[in-house]
C-alpha cells in the first residue's frame, strides 16, 4: 500500500481555490456518459457532484493566511497483488478509505481528541494510471526513445531536402529500435503518457486544512509528530504522527480483507531500507524459506534482482547494497510494490 500526503500547490498561479485540483481529478470522466462517471463520495455520503467539492472546501478556510495551504490531498494507491485479492472492488476499496480516514484523524495530537466526524473531506476512484518518466520501464526504453526521435528528425530532415538518404532503409531502422526496446505493451513500446495495464485502481482524498466546524486547523503537514506551543499564555498540543497513520492503513487492509502481508510490502520494510538498509538485507536474508521466496518474487516482478543468499550476510558489497536500495525504493513509489 502506498499512501502519499500533499499539500495544496502553492505557485505563482495560485488562486486558492480546490477547483483546479477537482478538475483535475476529474480528467477520467471526460467524454463519459453521466451514468458512467465516477463521483465523489465522503464518511457518510455517495454520489457527490463536483461542484459540491468545490463549494465546501473552498468555504471552510477560515483564519487561514492568502497563501497557506487551504487543502491536502492523499493518494491511496494499493499494488496489483492488493488489488488483486480484493477483486479490484470498488465498494471494498470505498470501505476502506473510510477506515483509514478514522486513522487519519486518530493521528492529530491534540488537546481534545479528533476523530473522522472532524474531518471534512472527499474521494474519488480512479480506474486508470499513465507511465511517468519515473517508472522503470520508460527508464529502461529511454536510450531507445532517444535514438529513434534521431532517427525521426533525420527522415524529416530527408523529406524537407535538407539532408540526403534513403527513407526506407531510416525507417528499417526505427522499426529494429522499437522491436529491440525490453518493455513493450500489446506490442508497443510503453512510453510516458501510456496507460498501464492490469488492475490500477487508487484513490484520490481531498482534505480541507480546517475542521468541519471552519474553526481548527488540522495539518497532517506538521513537521512534528507531537508537540507543545504556547498560545495565548496556554499550552496547546500540536503535531500529526504519519508513521502511526501509514502503519494503521496498512494493518487496516491486512485486517479488514484478510491479507497475508509479505515482509518486503510492510511499512516497517520500507523504513528500515530507508534509515538502515543493511538491517533491511539482513531482515530479509533471515527469512523463512518460503517467505523469502515470496519477497524475491515481488522484488523480481518490480524489476529487482536480489543476488544468491551469500554464506556470509557481510558479503553483500556496499555499493551493490545501495543500487538495491535505490530500485526497491522506486519499486515501492510507482505501486510494484505495495507499502
Amino acid at each position: 500500500m502506498y499512501i502519499a500526503i500533499t499539500r495544496q500547490q502553492l505557485g505563482d498561479n495560485f488562486r486558492g481555490s480546490a477547483r483546479d485540483f477537482v478538475r483535475y481529478l476529474d480528467k477520467e470522466n471526460e467524454g463519459k456518459e453521466p451514468e458512467q462517471q465516477e463521483l465523489y463520495f465522503n464518511q457518510k455520503e455517495n454520489e457527490i457532484d463536483a461542484q459540491r467539492v468545490i463549494t465546501e472546501i473552498d468555504a471552510n478556510t477560515a483564519k487561514l493566511k492568502k497563501r497557506e495551504p487551504k487543502f491536502y490531498s492523499l493518494v491511496v494507491s494499493p499494488s496489483g497483488r492488493e488489488l488483486k485479492h480484493i477483486g479490484d472492488d470498488p465498494e471494498k476499496l470505498q470501505q476502506y478509505t473510510r477506515e483509514i480516514m478514522k486513522a487519519y484523524a486518530a493521528s492529530f495530537y491534540r488537546d481534545q481528541e479528533v476523530t473522522v466526524k472532524d474531518i471534512l473531506y472527499f474521494a474519488k476512484l480512479e480506474r486508470e494510471r499513465t507511465y511517468s518518466e519515473k517508472d522503470r520501464e520508460v527508464k529502461e526504453n529511454q536510450a531507445f526513445a532517444s535514438k529513434i526521435l534521431e532517427l525521426q528528425h533525420q527522415v524529416r530532415a530527408i523529406k524537407e531536402g535538407r539532408e540526403q538518404g534513403d527513407i526506407a532503409k531510416v525507417q528499417e531502422k526505427i522499426q529494429a529500435l522499437e522491436a529491440e526496446a525490453p518493455h513493450k505493451q500489446q506490442g508497443k513500446r510503453i512510453v510516458p503518457g501510456m496507460a498501464k495495464e492490469g488492475h490500477q485502481s487508487h484513490i484520490h482524498i481531498i482534505v480541507s486544512r480546517m475542521d468541519v466546524t471552519n474553526t481548527h486547523s488540522l495539518s497532517p503537514g506538521s513537521k512534528f509528530r507531537t508537540s507543545e506551543t504556547t498560545l495565548h499564555g496556554q499550552t496547546v498540543k500540536q503535531g500529526f504522527d504519519r508513521d502511526q497513520f501509514y502503519r494503521a492503513a496498512e494493518k487496516t487492509f491486512d485486517a479488514q480483507f484478510g491479507y497475508r502481508r509479505n515482509y518486503v510490502e510492510t511499512y516497517h520494510a520500507r523504513n528500515l531500507l530507508d534509515k538502515d538498509p543493511k538491517r533491511f538485507f539482513s531482515a530479509l536474508l533471515g527469512l523463512p524459506t518460503n517467505e523469502q521466496q515470496a519477497a524475491r518474487q515481488l522484488l523480481f516482478k518490480a524489476g529487482i534482482k536480489v543476488p544468491t543468499i551469500p554464506v556470509n550476510k557481510a558479503q553483500l558489497a556496499y555499493k551493490a547494497m545501495m543500487q538495491l536500495k535505490k530500485g526497491i525504493g522506486k519499486a515501492m513509489e510507482s505501486g510494484s510494490i505495495g507499502i
